[in-house]
């Protein structure tokens, strides 16, 4: 497969084959949107260095859904959470309600080696990694090639000092991007340049004021994601299209939730490729409560991913009822068979509504359709790196709110 690369293209290419032939163990390449970087990593590693995405090579991501996306591009890649740790089940003994219970329960020993066929490894959206993730990446001693976009918003937890310093930064749009209006506002975005009101293509930008009556309720509901900055403003479009939707308080089945806090002990796919992580969005299917102690139970289907969890997922109600979770991560359950028999116990997950999510955590997300309400204002020095990231999260069309 042939492609044509920028000049920005064809010098790292050059630079990360000199790496890869040097001691060094770490390269870091940086890109913004739209210069080419997956197709760049697919070229340089499979024809220039001919190794073998899978076997010779591992694409990590930090999420997986990053990881489809890179698979829809063509590449095998996994969650660096997979390829760092292994799992491992042990008995435990807990107290619930006063009584002692023993449980099997998943915990993750990090790897004392991976795959000595592994010559590379390759971490998109390293943007998204903390330093502390990285350097414990690092120690398996495989030289790692780390790809992100350094005009993202940096982690949300820990600092991501790799990028800041990029051993090549792209640059250059690619042929195929040129005259497309998300990457040239994207482009401007991350400059601090003022976008004014207007209707650049596929992408509009207007004021909330005009954005109102019918207008508002087709664009909200057709929407793939909505992207905002502030709390309150996430609540209240989450509430508003909801009740366009027609749907009561408590989650119904067709109601869209991300979940808000990592639960690495539950894999949500029959091949237990991915674990059911803070920023993963999806639809509920079946749910049903246990209203007096504020519980409910559903199947739960990852937007990427084509079929629902495994097992039906236990979760806190009281965001979705009091505005705050009714218990503490730590709290245990009984879990019962059908005789009415205590078999086990089991943590509540917590998840929100999912319709209008912040921009932290769209990131490594991309969506055909998206509505981004600009509260750039509110990330005071950060704010171009805000508005430049919620901006790219959309992959054709795009609308922008003031």
């Amino acid at each position: 497969m042939s492609y044509e690369l920028t000049r920005d293209q064809l010098e790292a290419e050059n630079k990360i084959v000199e790496f890869f032939k040097s001691d060094r163990q770490i390269f870091v390449l940086a890109g913004y949107a739209g210069t080419g970087k997956t197709t760049l990593l697919k070229r340089v590693v499979c024809e220039t260095l001919k190794l073998v995405p899978g076997q010779t090579c591992a694409f990590v991501t930090p999420t997986g859904k990053a990881a489809t996306v890179l698979i829809r591009a063509g590449v095998p890649a996994t969650t660096l959470h997979r390829l760092i740790y292994q799992s491992i089940t042990v008995e435990e003994e807990i107290e619930v309600n006063g009584k002692k219970i023993k449980v099997e329960k998943l915990r993750f020993k990090r790897r004392e080696s991976i795959d000595s066929a592994v010559k590379l490894i390759v971490l998109d959206e390293a943007s998204m990694v903390s330093d502390s993730v990285l350097w414990d990446l690092a120690e398996f001693g495989v030289k790692l090639l780390l790809c992100g976009d350094n005009a993202q918003l940096p982690p949300v937890e820990g600092l991501n000092n790799y990028l800041k310093s990029p051993d090549f930064t792209l640059t250059e749009i690619v042929r195929q991007q040129l005259g497309n209006p998300v990457i040239m506002l994207s482009e401007r975005a991350r400059r601090g340049e003022y976008i004014g009101f207007g209707n650049y293509g596929n992408v509009l930008v207007t004021g909330k004021r005009y954005f109102t009556g019918e207008r508002r309720r087709r664009a909200l509901l057709a929407a793939d994601q909505i992207i905002c900055g502030i709390n309150k403003t996430r609540a209240q479009i989450n509430a508003e299209v909801r009740g366009y939707l027609g749907f009561s308080e408590l989650p119904q089945t067709g109601d869209k939730l991300i979940c808000t806090l990592n639960n690495w002990e539950t894999f949500i796919d029959e091949e237990m490729r991915f674990n059911l992580v803070n920023g993963i969005i999806g639809t509920v299917y079946n749910p049903f409560y246990e209203s007096l102690r504020g519980i409910g139970f559903m199947q739960f289907k990852p937007d990427f991913l084509n079929a629902a969890c495994p097992e039906a997922l236990p979760f806190d109600t009281g965001i979705f009822t009091d505005g705050e979770y009714r218990y503490k991560r730590s709290d245990y359950f009984e879990k019962f068979d059908e005789s009415g028999e205590a078999v086990g116990a089991f943590t509540l997950n917590r998840f929100e509504y999912g319709y209008c999510i912040s921009c932290h955590k769209a990131q490594g997300s991309e969506f055909d359709n998206a509505i981004v309400f600009d509260e750039s204002y509110a990330f005071k020095e950060d704010s171009a790196r805000w508005l430049y990231t919620a901006i790219t999260r959309a992959k054709k069309n795009l609308v922008i709110l003031r």
